[in-house]
């Protein structure tokens, strides 16, 4: 009774393993029938002014063939897809799975450009929020932008840290328009608003990434917050275009200049030589000596005979005269024209009396 027992479980456990690998082998769906029905492209970052979005993505997939929208399923290769996607200048990283609904994700992590570099030695790129150097793109984004004298060395140590710093508040985000770097390394910023340059001051330095950006972020939120109390209770009340430059690089005070303090430059004098100076001068002496002088007598007749004609009661007599010589001559002109028209109307009837006389004869 024991053997039948034990052969009856063993039965059933053979039984149920059987029925479990039919039901999971025979309903499983055929790869070879399902087709993806849709793509699904999710992207990181999108709204924070990256270069690349869920379009640009089905883009470049349709380019490489390996858009899989449509194709069945078994053919779509997701690793390949991660792959392709991870070559971009402008991805960081890239997820690809697929569904038994015949649905495709792909997910999306990209850089994220802070700066737009376009410095005075011809450089031009973009640097992200990894310090890291990013290839110049046809995307455009609304960035700020970098110029000046720098160099590959300090935009990735001091240049990115200083636009992360200033991306990381919004105010100062959309007040700053352009960073310029001069050649002593101090930097100016280019407001959106007003027409002047506030200048900063040199970047504080550090040894490590670290330390670096803390020392420029607490750099920077010194110097803007000063500047926009200057904006709150000075310009406000002074004028936005008062002054053309503000330098608040010194702790306790804030130095401005204003458009009207603006010298222009001497012009240089002529270099001559000194074989022509003689020569220049023998030229000068010789057009003074063929100048006439004039008497005392003669400046004061030109004078009197300047205040004359300048006095208004002249002035009038000189109109009047004028009017009437035009009455005149225009007179003259009405009578010329009679004149002539009664010696052409003389001669009409001249010669219709001799085609009469003609005709008699």
């Amino acid at each position: 009774m024991k053997w039948k027992k034990a052969l009856l479980v063993i039965a059933n456990l053979v039984l149920g393993t059987y029925l479990v690998f039919a039901f999971t082998v025979f309903n499983k769906p055929d790869e070879t029938m399902r087709v993806c029905t849709k793509a699904n492209i999710s992207i990181d970052d999108e709204r924070t002014g990256g270069f690349i979005d869920a379009q640009e993505i089905s883009k470049r997939l349709k380019q490489a063939d390996m858009f899989p929208l449509g194709k069945q399923m078994q053919h779509i290769n997701a690793r390949n897809i991660e792959e392709m996607l991870k070559r971009s200048a402008f991805v960081k990283s890239a997820e690809c799975y697929k569904t038994e609904d015949g649905q495709v994700f792909i997910s999306i992590s990209q850089l994220t450009p802070v700066v737009r570099v376009k410095a005075e030695n011809g450089d031009d790129y973009y640097l992200d929020d990894k310090d890291c150097i990013m290839p110049n793109s046809a995307y455009t984004s609304d960035l700020v932008i970098a110029t000046g004298n720098i160099s590959r060395t300090f935009a990735v140590k001091y240049l990115s840290p200083l636009a992360k710093a200033i991306m990381a508040n919004d105010l100062w985000h959309n007040m700053v328009e352009q960073i310029n770097v001069l050649p002593n390394a101090d930097i100016e910023i280019v407001p959106r608003i007003g027409d002047h340059i506030v200048c900063l001051g040199p970047l504080p330095e550090a040894a490590t990434k670290e330390k670096r950006q803390q020392l420029i972020n607490d750099f920077v939120n010194t110097k803007f917050t000063r500047l926009e109390k200057f904006y709150r209770y000075g310009l406000s009340q002074a004028g936005w275009n008062k002054y053309d430059y503000i330098n608040i690089e010194f702790d306790n005070q804030i130095i401005c200049k204003r458009h009207s303090d603006k010298r222009q430059p001497m012009p240089t004098p002529p270099i001559v030589a000194k074989s022509d100076s003689a020569a220049i001068k023998r030229a000068a002496n010789a057009q003074a000596s063929n100048v006439k002088p004039v008497s005392q007598k003669e400046i004061t007749k030109k004078d009197e005979t300047m205040k004359t004609e300048n006095k208004p009661e002249n002035k009038k007599a000189d109109k009047k005269k004028a009017e009437k010589a035009d009455k005149a001559d225009k007179k003259k002109a009405d009578k010329a024209d009679k004149a002539d028209k009664k010696a052409d109307k003389k001669k009409a009837d001249k010669k219709k009396a001799d085609k009469a006389d003609k005709k008699k004869k």
